[in-house]
């Protein structure tokens, strides 16, 4: 008998490990082991670690703020800047698509308010507390109520802390709503009160009020931007019509000085109420001594409103330089409008661009019919607790996460998974919240609510995935971030060039192609170009179950070459299952199903436990067995109505001098094909054969096929002898065969491929394909696998389906030639339209581009990269 195997934990992955096979290493001298050498490399740091900052520690903290004011890309680059200057930040990512800002931090050296005034003193406003609001809001359920006196004793414990400005708790939801002043008083504090008054305080989840915040501040941004528009819009038809008053009879009467007086009046709320966000922005930035997209505005607009306003009320100071009346209220004017309804529009149409998100949270059910003290009653879904028994009728949706304990039904996964055909259930078997019961009625047992639900762990991927930074869009922001100051350059040096060569007046056609250079070149464009086109895909991945767990991945996805999977579980169905039965001619197919299923039912085996779970789809009796034995490794045997039965491995019936001599070349076929042999014989003579195989997924084959098509090679690598893995590989159309593969070996086995230049997505489920997973550059997990290889992984597909790898792959390649294209056409506006505003064709044509097309033509053109990435929303993939 083979001596015990010692194992041990991999103290990085937390694999378990065969001590006599594992990678040993010692630290501080102790002896480790380790699944694979890069984990022993991490452990002993010889791996060097990848940061972001030198003053990050144990407590590293991640947080995501809203902002808003960001207007174009430089934006982004300032308020990077300014929080990676507080001490405590590791990383901060701030993405113009989605007006976040990611931020990794140092819980002991800063806190999120920090973060929030360093975005503040930038020139931008973060959206982390209530506006208008200096007090901050906790939820807590309270365990340990049972009657209005606990709620008074809670209420009291919490008032006696300095600070507090509100209390409502509430003995029938259990729950205690608190408004504090966080400058006095903490939510640690305010716990510790509630629990030593004899009680146990338990934060709820604040997400949703967050998002709903968020909500509210871009609705009211939007509000803000349709009302100065109006006004804005009202006022410029004004100022059109009496700057061109000749040309309407109705308005021949007003002297033209009265007239010119009323257009300063009608400019004047265009450019400072209307026009009030550019220069309030133009002023933070000037402070900061940077410059952005408000600053080219800003400047622009009052150059012209300026110089028209000196030319109304002492048009002598500019006698000598030129001739006749030179005003340009309506361009002043008319940049404003249109920038304000390119900026509406965008703002609208960037609203659409996270509509994953929201249906998202829309598929949550709002209720639960929870099974307390005997009785059903109807409970907020916030106030549901793991453990609770839940009843679900046909067509509801199933509150939360949770496992059936009675009765059996068909249930839409669809939202979840992207299946669309329904999943049997029963009993044992697990359910998921947000997804809608079909058929019949169960009662099921939470086992997760609240942000540990499937749905909220699928919304907090997408949020952080649509938040985060495509390496493509690194160069953007770069660009973006020396542009402005660029810009401002080349706009002083053409108003320089017209004023001393140009054509008379000098000052006046210096001056409009000064402002026309500044409208045209703001980089709204190029900072949308791919953060829009992220979030689309991301959310496009999520509605048909694909998880992507960062820009990065998305990106990196279309350049791969070659897809690894493993074979169990993930190719296969992960559980052996009966293909053949091969009965004797003494003997029919039932009678040898009933035989071999009734003495292996006493077995724990898993190759029996394939041949009674058919005995049990085929409804075949199981009948009682007596003087059952087991032979380890070989068999187990027992008597059935006075015969004696063996079932088992063929080598053991040659072991005992039973002949096969009947079944020998259905045996060789069958080995040949993968497939394991289990004989049975009845009083020493064999009887039938059965062939049980871990089959293939249904689509496996399909998906192989579909990545082939792609041009993608396709490797599977398994632990299995090479004959079975060969066997399944033919089945499914893979060529290449890694076999006999150490589950410690499999990262190693991708870092050959690596160093063969491909570039290599591998596929998996369980813990032993965590480190390959990691070390691929595109790791995809199947989501009905482990947790860990979840973690590990760049991509989940949530149904296991691995047609979702050919579905992530065409998603990444359709999500980049979207971006590139929004790339290519920014910088081809800007390229471009820089030049023709500057004045180069004049010389050969004698065509100068107005500032008002400048304007209406920079508004468009963000408009149209954000609309260009919406088209991704009808990709079929």
């Amino acid at each position: 008998m083979a001596s015990e195997k010692q194992m041990a934990k991999d103290p990085v992955c937390g694999m378990e490990v065969d001590k006599g096979k594992a990678i040993t290493g010692s630290k501080a001298g102790e002896k480790y082991y380790f699944c694979s050498e890069s984990c022993k490399e991490e452990f002993l740091g010889k791996k060097k670690e990848i940061t972001a900052g030198p003053n990050i520690g144990d407590k590293q903290e991640k947080v995501i703020i809203p902002v808003r004011g960001m207007h174009c890309a430089s934006c982004v680059a300032k308020i990077e800047k300014a929080l990676k200057k507080v001490e405590g930040v590791a990383d901060a990512d701030v993405n113009f698509g989605t007006e976040k800002a990611s931020v990794s931090y140092n819980a002991e050296k800063t806190s999120p308010k920090k973060l929030a005034d360093a975005i503040r003193k930038a020139g931008y406003e973060p959206v982390l507390a209530p506006e208008g609001k200096e007090t901050g809001q906790v939820t807590f359920k309270v365990v340990g109520m049972h009657s209005d006196h606990c709620v008074g004793v809670v209420t009291k414990a919490v008032k006696s802390l300095n600070g507090i400005k509100k209390v409502e708790a509430s003995f029938a939801n259990a729950r205690a709503d608190i408004g504090y002043d966080p400058g006095q008083v903490s939510k640690e504090e305010i716990k510790k009160a509630i629990d030593e008054a004899g009680y146990e305080a338990i934060e709820q989840t604040t997400e949703e009020e967050t998002r709903d915040r968020e909500k509210e501040a871009r609705e009211r941004e939007i509000a803000a931007l349709r009302k100065k528009l109006t006004v804005s819009a009202v006022l410029t038809v004004l100022i059109f019509l009496g700057s061109f008053q000749e040309n309407f009879a109705i308005l021949a009467f007003v002297p033209r000085q009265i007239m010119l007086y009323i257009l300063f009046l009608l400019t004047t709320p265009v450019l400072f109420w209307a026009g009030s966000p550019f220069l309030k922005g133009f002023w933070g930035s000037l402070k900061h001594r940077t410059a952005d997209m408000n600053s080219l505005i800003a400047i622009g607009t009052t150059a012209a409103y300026i110089f028209s306003a000196v030319n109304t009320f002492t048009p002598e100071l500019l006698a000598g330089v030129i001739q006749g009346e030179n005003i340009y209220y309506d361009t002043t004017a008319a940049i404003i409008t249109l920038i304000l309804l390119g900026r509406w529009l965008e703002a609208r149409a960037k609203g659409q661009t996270s509509e994953a998100i929201k249906k998202l949270i829309g598929l949550q059910a709002k209720t639960a019919r929870v099974v307390r003290e005997g009785k059903e009653i109807d409970i907020p879904i916030s106030d549901v607790q793991a453990g609770d028994r839940i009843v679900v009728r046909p067509g509801e949706k199933i509150p939360v996460d949770g496992v059936i304990t009675e009765g059996h039904s068909t249930i839409d996964e669809s939202m979840i998974t992207g299946e669309s055909m329904p999943a049997g259930k029963q009993k044992g078997d697990p359910v998921i919240g947000a997804t809608i019961n079909k058929t019949g009625s169960f009662t099921f047992k939470a086992t997760k609510v609240g942000k540990d639900t499937m749905l909220a762990q699928i919304i907090k991927m997408v949020e952080e995935a649509q938040g985060s930074k495509a390496p493509i869009q690194r160069l953007a922001d770069y660009i973006s971030s020396i542009f402005v100051p660029v810009v401002i350059v080349i706009a002083v040096v053409t108003f320089l060039v017209w004023y001393f060569l140009g054509p008379e007046p000098g000052i006046i056609f210096g001056l409009v192609n000064f402002v026309t250079v500044l409208i045209i070149a703001c980089p709204c464009a190029l900072g949308l170009a791919t953060p829009t086109a992220i979030m689309v895909g991301t959310g496009k991945g999520a509605e048909n179950g694909i998880l992507i767990k960062d820009a990065e991945s998305l990106e990196t996805a279309h350049k791969v070459n070659t897809v690894i999977f493993d074979k169990t579980g993930t190719l296969t169905k992960g559980q052996p299952e009966v293909t053949d039965i091969i009965a004797g001619k003494d003997t029919s197919e039932k009678e040898a199903l009933i035989l071999a299923a009734s003495v292996e039912k006493k077995s724990e085996h898993p190759l029996g436990l394939a041949i009674v779970q058919m005995a049990e789809r085929q409804k075949a009796e199981i009948v009682k067995v007596t003087a059952f034995s087991s032979e380890t490794g070989k068999g187990v045997a027992a008597n059935i109505g006075g015969k004696k039965i063996m079932v088992g491995k063929p080598a053991w019936f040659k072991e005992e001098k039973i002949s096969l001599l009947e079944f020998g070349e259905n045996i060789s076929s069958l080995e040949e094909q993968g497939k394991t042999v289990v004989v049975l014989a009845v009083n020493s003579k064999a009887a039938a054969i059965f062939a049980i195989a871990d089959t293939l997924k249904e689509n496996s084959a399909k998906a192989v096929e579909e990545l082939h098509k792609l041009g993608l090679e396709t490797v599977m690598i398994t632990g299995d002898n090479r004959v079975t893995a060969e066997a399944i590989a033919r089945q499914v159309g893979i060529k290449r065969v890694l076999a006999e593969v150490l589950p410690q070996d499999k990262a190693n086995e991708v870092r050959k491929l690596q160093k063969e230049g491909k570039k290599v997505a591998m596929v998996g489920d369980g813990i032993n394909d965590a480190p390959a997973l990691a070390q691929a550059d595109i790791g995809i997990a199947i989501g009905s696998g482990t947790d860990i290889a979840i973690e590990a992984a760049d991509i989940t597909l949530i149904s296991g389906d691995l047609e979702g790898v050919v579905k992530a792959i065409k998603l990444s390649k359709n999500t980049i030639r979207t971006i590139k294209q929004n790339l290519f056409w920014a910088f081809v506006y800007n390229t471009a339209g820089i030049p023709i505003a500057a004045g180069i064709l004049y010389p050969f044509v004698g065509i100068l581009l107005s500032p008002i097309f400048a304007s209406a033509a920079m508004a468009f053109s963000s408009l149209s990269v954000v609309l260009n990435s919406l088209r991704l929303k009808r990709l079929k993939v």
